[in-house]
C-alpha cells in the first residue's frame, strides 16, 4: 500500500499544494459584460447561455467560440506568471455529449445539438492545462433549475433550484454524470490524468436557508463518495464562512480521507459600504489581521484543516467602484497586493476573476490588463532560480535545529498554562511537516517556468498522515505546520535567492 507520507501520487501532490490560478470565465459559461461576441444573434433579453441558444446559428457562434476564446498561447501564459490552476466554469448542458438525459425537464432539452460538442472541448481544457503543469478545478457554475438570480447561472429566467426539489435531485444527477465521466476519461488515458483539482458543487448558490443548502450539500456529498471516495469536492459557503466552517466540521466524521474545500468569495465594489470606503481603506483592512475578513478566514482554515478541510477564494479582482477611488496610480495595485497577501498567509489557494475580456484595458477585471497594467504583479508564488542539490545531511541539520528551538518555544509558552501537554507529539509533528514541506518543493524540478509547488492545504495532509492523537492532536497539529511553513523558508533561501 502506497504511504502518502513518503511517497505520494503525482495527483495528490497536485490536489494538496497551494494553488494559485485564474478563473476562465465567459469561455463555456458566457457572461455579456465579458464577452459579448457570442451573444450576436441570441434572443432577447440576450444575458444568458439559454439565450444564446434561442437565437440563430447558436451552434456555431458557440462552437467557433469555445476553439477560439482560450487556446494554446494562452496556456502558456498563464504558467509564465507562475500559476498553476485553473478554475472552469461549466453548465450541466454542456454534458449532454456525455449523457442527454441531463437536459430532459430542463429548459435546454430542446438543444442538445447545440451544446453536444462542449464536453470534448472542456477534456481537451483539462488536457492542455495538464501539459503546462496547471490543474483544473470544474465549477458547476450553472446548474438545473438555476441556483441564483444571476444570469451567468445559464438563463435569464428566475431561479428554481430551491422550490422545486426536482431541481436539486437531477443537479445530483448530472453531477454523478460529470464525475463519471472525469474518472472514466482519467482511467482511459495513458498516462494517467494527474491535473484534477476537484469539483465544485455549485456556484454562489443562493438558498432560502443554510439548512436548505447543507441539507442538499450532504446528499451530493454522499452520492459523489459512492462513486469516487478521493476526489476533492469544493462547496460555496454563501459569505457566510463560520457557519459552513461549522457544516464541515459536522461533516468531517464521515469524510474520512476526502478533502472538502470551502470556496469564499470576495469582492469589494457593489454594496454601498463598499462605495463608501476608500482604496485605501480597503486595502487596509485586508493587510490587518485584527480585522474582520483576514480574522474569518484564517480561523475557518485553521478549524477546517484540523478536519480534513480547506479554505480558498474561488472569486476576487482588483475592481473597485469609482467611489472608492481618488485618482492615485498606486491605489489599485495596493489593494490587489493587499489581497494577494492575505491569501497567501491564510488561505490554500485562490484564483483571480477573470482571465480576459473581450475588449481591452479593464484592470480591475481582467488579469491580462491587470498585469500589462502593472496592477497584478509579473509572478505569484515561489520562483527556483538556482539547480537545487539535494544535501540530506545539511536538511537534517537544520531541521533538527529547527525543531529543537521551535519545540523549546513552545513548551516555554505552554508552560504558564496548567493542563496535560504531551510536547513530544509537537516535536513529532515538526519533524513531519518539515519532511512533507520538502516532498512538495522537490517534486517539480523540472518545471520549465521554475514554479515551485507548496504545500497548500497543511492542516488536511497533517491529518492524512498523523496517528490518532487523541484530544492532543493539536500538538502534533501546530508542530507539522511550523514544520512545513520552516522548510518553506529553508526552501527559498538555499533556491529560490
Amino acid at each position: 500500500m502506497l504511504d502518502i507520507s513518503t511517497n505520494p501520487t503525482e495527483l495528490l501532490l497536485c490536489q494538496y499544494r497551494k494553488q494559485r490560478g485564474v478563473n476562465l470565465g465567459s469561455w463555456f459559461v458566457l457572461e455579456r459584460w465579458i464577452t459579448d461576441h457570442p451573444f450576436r444573434s441570441a434572443q432577447a433579453p440576450a444575458q444568458s447561455d439559454l439565450d444564446v441558444a434561442r437565437g440563430s446559428n447558436a451552434k456555431e457562434i458557440l462552437e467557433e467560440h469555445w476553439d477560439n476564446f482560450i487556446v494554446e498561447q494562452d496556456w502558456a501564459w498563464i504558467a509564465e506568471r507562475g500559476m498553476n490552476a485553473v478554475r472552469l466554469p461549466i453548465g450541466y448542458y454542456h454534458l449532454c455529449g456525455v449523457d442527454p438525459s441531463v437536459l430532459v425537464g430542463t429548459p435546454f432539452q430542446d438543444f442538445e445539438f447545440v451544446f453536444s460538442g462542449a464536453w470534448t472541448r472542456i477534456v481537451k481544457a483539462i488536457e492542455s492545462a495538464g501539459r503546462y503543469g496547471l490543474g483544473v478545478l470544474i465549477d458547476l457554475h450553472a446548474a438545473p433549475g438555476k441556483q441564483n438570480r444571476d444570469s451567468h447561472a445559464g438563463t435569464s429566467d428566475p431561479p428554481k433550484f430551491f422550490s422545486d426539489k426536482r431541481y436539486r435531485s437531477h443537479t445530483i444527477d448530472v453531477l454523478c454524470t460529470l464525475l463519471k465521466a472525469l474518472v472514466s476519461h482519467a482511467e482511459s488515458r495513458s498516462p494517467p490524468l494527474t491535473n484534477l483539482l476537484g469539483i465544485e458543487l455549485l456556484n454562489e448558490p443562493q438558498p432560502g436557508t443554510d439548512y436548505d443548502l447543507q441539507t442538499w450539500y450532504t446528499s451530493a456529498i454522499r452520492h459523489l463518495r459512492a462513486i469516487d471516495p478521493s476526489i476533492p469536492l469544493y462547496l460555496s459557503e454563501c459569505w457566510r464562512t463560520h457557519e459552513y466552517t461549522s457544516f464541515v466540521e459536522k461533516l468531517s466524521a464521515s469524510l474520512k480521507q476526502s478533502l472538502i474545500v470551502l470556496d469564499h468569495h470576495l469582492y469589494r465594489c457593489f454594496t454601498p459600504e463598499d462605495i463608501a470606503t476608500p482604496a485605501r481603506e480597503h486595502a487596509r483592512r485586508l493587510a490587518d489581521p485584527s480585522s474582520d475578513t483576514p480574522r474569518t478566514l484564517g480561523q475557518a482554515s485553521e478549524r477546517l484543516g484540523s478536519h480534513m478541510g480547506g479554505l480558498i477564494v474561488g472569486e476576487w479582482s482588483g475592481a473597485l467602484n469609482p467611489g472608492s477611488l481618488t485618482g492615485a496610480p498606486e491605489e489599485q495595485k495596493e489593494y490587489v497586493q493587499a489581497q494577494l497577501q492575505l491569501y497567501e498567509r491564510s488561505c490554500a489557494g485562490w484564483f483571480f476573476w477573470t482571465y480576459k475580456k473581450q475588449q481591452a484595458g479593464d484592470t480591475g477585471w481582467s488579469l491580462r490588463d491587470a498585469v500589462g497594467g502593472g496592477v497584478f504583479p509579473e509572478w505569484v508564488g515561489m520562483r527556483r532560480t538556482r539547480e537545487v542539490v539535494r544535501d540530506e545531511e545539511r536538511r537534517a541539520k537544520v531541521r533538527d535545529e529547527e525543531r529543537d528551538e521551535a519545540l523549546a518555544q513552545h513548551t516555554q509558552y505552554w508552560s504558564q498554562y496548567g493542563g496535560k501537554y504531551e510536547h513530544w507529539r509537537f516535536g513529532e509533528g515538526f519533524v513531519k511537516g518539515w519532511d512533507a514541506g520538502y516532498i512538495f518543493l522537490d517534486s517539480n524540478q523540472d518545471d520549465p517556468y521554475g514554479r515551485v509547488m507548496e504545500l497548500g492545504f497543511k492542516g488536511a495532509w497533517a491529518r492524512r498522515v498523523a496517528r490518532n492523537y487523541g484530544k492532543l492532536y493539536w500538538e502534533y497539529e501546530h508542530g507539522f505546520i511550523q514544520g512545513a511553513d520552516t522548510a518553506k523558508r529553508d526552501y527559498l533561501q538555499s533556491y529560490c535567492s
